[in-house]
């Protein structure tokens, strides 16, 4: 397909005629056509399309039909029956009462254009570019983040269904790409026993032998890579991405060793780190969090939050749900900072902030990070009476720390951890503290003597200055803030269904992310253009009574 990019031009006067006729008080989709225009131009995907071709459906449309979509929450075949016959979608869009639309097929190829050329950003930043030009938005303002778990489209595998479910899309993949050699090589048993879905079989259901079941599942699994890596096999079947992936769920399960594989017992599996569980969605994670378990990934809302103008998505950020909030803290300040509205106060919870990222939020992008501090996860700092390093006296030019009892540590060494991160390592002489009378409450070793992780110095003093800040009322009173963008995540879960994917894949699911947010800003300037007030936070009956 090609593309003829055409002007927008004014709603056709019997569309608006009607519409009007129709919603006299107005409506949502034609305050913001008067307001904000068709917000999408063809020539803002013009480079998505060759040159020459079958002239393709107008992008802009499409564009603003897919944030349509996602802010009523509805199917491609919804969609596009709601292109043919709604009245307000129409004036919005500009088409004729007689306009007959598209096949809802459109959507899905339109929606790949966009992943092809990772362009899926330009649905939200072209709204923040118009918003930017109307002073809605700006840099130099107030904005907050906060997560929350997305769940995959897949189902949550057991150990068994992982096995087996890898195993049985890798021959469904060589059954559709070389179905001749692949009838010639497999056992007869696989077709039973590959055929359906393991959660469907009797096998899966009962408890009784499903180790031996797993044992069984693995040895069909390692026959398969060596029949695919044989001298007869077709060169294309060692490329599927299904086979890569089963070589990747063998290599969590099981161990080799010089008689063949050994599954791993439950224990050895807990001290992995998370890996791709499904073959439907390798980049979907497993996460247990805070008490709450899932399966696929997390979004991250950015938001501005000035009184004075309205709220608006600024950032998404869609991620497996193995990855830290902390991760993602510099990204998000780089890309704020890409689409020129980096913030001067940066609002978030603890996940977020350590005393590195706000020294370097502070030094690259002249952002204050403002996030209460994490707490230490040592034993001493949950025992009152212990000794934690509030109790230590820290010389840093001598590099040399006192402790409550007055000896003096022996050593001061610079480390530097895997992920690139420089600490200090203070260790204290064994003597000193296994002949200490308040050993009890410094050190449990019986061994050696108090050890003591610190950061580099300026990494220590930013932490102090966080520290003390929330120590300051104004400060406390201002990172109330904060809190409003769990309303903003709880509305785009109830109204626009975020914290479930449509689609596999973190592509796919970013793009759905994003049209979401989108979604979630035109509803917000619909109320800000109509002067409709900002909902506040619902109390119970029971707790309005309290406050009387």
């Amino acid at each position: 397909m090609c593309l003829r990019p055409r002007h927008m031009l004014d709603v056709p006067e019997e569309t608006a005629d009607l519409a009007k006729k129709l919603f006299p008080k107005g409506n949502l989709y034609l305050t913001l056509r008067d307001e904000l225009g068709m917000i999408f131009e063809d020539l803002d995907f013009e480079d998505l399309y060759p040159r020459r071709g079958q002239p393709a459906y107008s992008p802009a449309r499409l564009a603003l039909i897919t944030i349509l979509q996602f802010l009523e929450n509805i199917s491609d075949r919804a969609t596009a029956d709601a292109v043919r016959t709604r009245i307000d979608w129409k004036y919005w869009l500009g088409l004729a009462l007689d306009d007959g639309g598209f096949n809802f097929s459109v959507l899905s190829e339109f929606r790949k254009r966009l992943m092809t050329h990772h362009a899926e950003h330009r649905l939200l930043d072209k709204l923040l570019l118009i918003c930017k030009m109307r002073d809605l938005v700006r840099a130099g303002n107030t904005q907050r983040t906060d997560s929350t778990y997305v769940l995959a489209a897949v189902r949550d595998l057991t150990r068994l269904e992982q096995i087996g479910e890898a195993q049985r899309a890798a021959l469904n993949a060589l059954a559709k790409l070389v179905p001749d050699w692949l009838r010639t090589v497999i056992p007869l048993k696989w077709y039973d026993r590959y055929r359906q879905p393991i959660y469907n079989q009797p096998f899966n259901k009962a408890k009784a032998g499903s180790q031996g079941t797993l044992q069984d599942m693995g040895e069909d699994a390692f026959l398969l890579l060596q029949l695919v890596t044989r001298g007869d096999a077709p060169p294309q079947a060692q490329t599927v991405a299904a086979i890569e992936h089963l070589q990747h769920i063998l290599g969590v399960h099981f161990t080799i060793l010089p008689s063949g594989p050994c599954l791993k017992s439950a224990e050895d599996m807990k001290s992995l780190s998370p890996c791709a569980e499904s073959p439907y969605d390798p980049e979907a994670r497993f996460c247990s969090r805070q008490n709450h378990r899932w399966f696929g990934y997390s979004v991250h809302l950015t938001e501005s939050c000035d009184e004075d103008k309205p709220h608006l998505v600024t950032l998404v950020t869609t991620a497996p749900a193995s990855s830290h909030e902390a991760t993602h803290t510099q990204l998000i300040h780089q890309n704020l900072t890409e689409k020129g509205l980096t913030p001067q106060l940066h609002l978030v919870d603890s996940a977020y902030v350590s005393g590195e990222l706000f020294l370097k939020s502070k030094q690259h992008y002249n952002i204050v990070l403002l996030g209460p501090p994490r707490t230490d996860s040592n034993w001493q700092s949950k025992s009152v009476e212990a000794f934690d390093l509030s109790h230590f006296l820290i010389d840093w030019d001598q590099q040399q720390i006192t402790c409550p009892q007055g000896k003096v540590s022996r050593s001061w060494r610079t480390f530097t951890k895997p992920s690139g991160v420089a600490y200090i390592k203070v260790r204290f002489a064994k003597q000193d503290c296994l002949s200490c009378p308040a050993k009890a409450l410094c050190t449990r070793s019986t061994t050696a003597g108090r050890n003591i992780n610190l950061p580099l110095k300026e990494v220590f003093d930013a932490q102090e200055t966080m520290k003390y800040l929330f120590t300051q009322e104004e400060i406390y009173t201002l990172y109330k803030k904060r809190a409003g963008v769990e309303g903003t995540i709880s509305q785009a879960t109830r109204a626009l269904g975020l914290r479930r994917t449509r689609y596999r894949g973190l592509v796919k699911t970013h793009l759905q992310h994003l049209a979401t947010a989108t979604a979630l800003n035109i509803k917000r300037l619909s109320n800000w253009f109509n002067a409709i007030p900002r909902a506040k936070t619902r109390v119970s009956r029971l707790a309005a009574l309290a406050k009387l």
